[in-house]
This record gives structure tokens, C-alpha cells and sequence, in this order.
């Protein structure tokens, strides 16, 4: 009997989940379900409760099924991630218009992936977990290589700068979505000022004083996001 498993790596075959000519069972009465319902239950489910709250058994509650009817589909939770994953991948815009500034569309498409985890905070968890990249995924990869061609790179190295961009996003918009969770309580905020100012002025941590003495610059996400992702991308080598 199928078991409920966590987040962690347990072997999805690739081939059998994306290359497979049927998404549906092939034996017995025609299926109720279809898996493109499924994951979007499950996508729901993880958008609204967190990932931790998806279950086969939850999501069976979703679409009104029995649990066991879905193992057809999802045999495992990883297996359910693979196809979540790839499921909200569709929302990424795919065109690409030939441009020798490749810098610039490298910063658009991090800017679409941010949108898109802060659209699913579940994803840079997800991410750090998935190894199989489905058709969608494949197809916003595939603009992002077109993307780097004008550097000149060999294929693996544009496969690690763009492996680098997104765990780059995926971490500052876990770091996000926790800063907004913790902003949430102006007495901790308040606190942490009050100890940042205290340190600075001890006498033992000048580079830090002289730190937080600087100009201030604009601290809304929007505004660090693109700090920090202009500094990673215009310091990329292709040489």
C-alpha cells in the first residue's frame, strides 16, 4: 500500500513521470479524476495552508476522492511536488525576443521568478527539493539559456548561472517572506533596533557602526530585491 512521504528525495523516475504517452491510468473503469485536477488541488492547498499541509489524503479531500484512488496519479508526495512544481512553472512567460543585452534579460527573468514565489511562498522550499524539471519548467530554462547565448558560455556554464539566479531568488524570497512574518510584531522590530544601536556604540564593533551610520538607501522589497540582484548580475564573468 502507497505511503504518505515528506519533502525529501526518494526517487521520482523522470521518464516514467514525463515521458509517459497517458497521464491516466490505464487499467480498469474510466477515471473520475484527471492529474492536471489533482496538482491544482494540491497547488491550492499548498498556496493557501503551506507545503507542509499537503497530503495525498488532503488532497483527496479536495476534489472529493478517496485517497487510495489517487496513488494512480501521485503514488508519493514527492512525486506530488514534481508535478506541483511543474504545474505553476506554466505561469512563467516563455517568449524571448533576441537581444545581445543579456544582463538585462537575465534581471527580467529574475524578476518573474520573484513574482512567482511570492505568488506560491511554498516554492523556494519546493525548489531545494525537486530534481526532475517537467515540460514547463524545461520551456522557461530553455528562455533563460537562449538568454545567455550572446555571453559566449559553454552549456554547463549557463546551466550554473542559471541554477545560481534562481537559488539566489529562492533564498532572498524565503528571507522575504520571513522579514514580512517578523515585521508582523512592531515589538521585536523595536527591540532589534534598539540592540543593533546599543552594539554599534560599544566600541568594539566599528566597522558596524561605521555600517549603520551610512546614508540610508530604500528598503522596500521591490528596491532590495533589485540591489542585491543588479550587484550578482553585473558581476557575472564569461570569460
Amino acid at each position: 500500500m502507497p505511503r504518505e512521504r515528506g519533502v525529501e528525495a526518494t526517487g521520482v523516475d523522470p521518464e516514467r513521470l514525463w515521458l509517459s504517452s497517458s497521464t491516466q491510468p490505464r487499467r480498469g473503469r474510466k477515471p473520475a479524476y484527471s492529474r492536471e485536477v489533482i496538482t491544482a488541488a494540491a497547488v491550492a492547498l499548498a498556496d493557501a495552508e503551506g507545503l507542509e499541509a499537503v497530503t495525498i489524503r488532503k488532497v483527496a479531500a479536495r476534489v472529493g476522492a478517496g485517497a487510495m484512488s489517487l496513488y494512480s496519479y501521485a503514488p508519493d508526495k514527492e512525486t506530488l511536488l514534481e508535478l506541483m512544481i511543474d504545474h505553476v512553472s506554466a505561469e512563467l512567460p516563455t517568449t524571448h525576443t533576441p537581444t545581445t543585452a543579456w544582463r538585462a534579460e537575465l534581471k527580467a527573468i529574475a524578476h518573474l521568478q520573484r513574482a512567482h514565489m511570492l505568488r506560491h511562498p511554498w516554492l523556494p522550499a519546493a525548489l531545494a527539493t525537486r530534481r526532475t524539471p517537467g515540460p514547463n519548467t524545461l520551456a522557461f530554462l530553455e528562455r533563460a539559456l537562449a538568454a545567455l547565448r550572446p555571453t559566449g558560455l559553454d552549456g554547463a556554464a549557463k546551466l550554473e548561472v542559471f541554477a545560481q539566479l534562481t537559488a539566489f531568488v529562492a533564498g532572498h524570497v524565503a528571507h522575504e517572506i520571513a522579514q514580512a512574518e517578523a515585521s508582523r510584531s512592531p515589538d521585536r522590530t523595536a527591540a532589534e533596533a534598539r540592540y543593533l544601536t546599543a552594539v554599534a556604540s560599544d566600541g568594539r564593533h566599528p566597522e558596524l557602526a561605521e555600517a549603520l551610520a551610512a546614508p540610508g538607501r530604500p528598503l522596500t522589497p521591490e528596491a532590495t530585491f533589485t540591489r542585491f540582484l543588479n550587484r550578482l548580475i553585473d558581476g557575472l564573468d564569461t570569460a
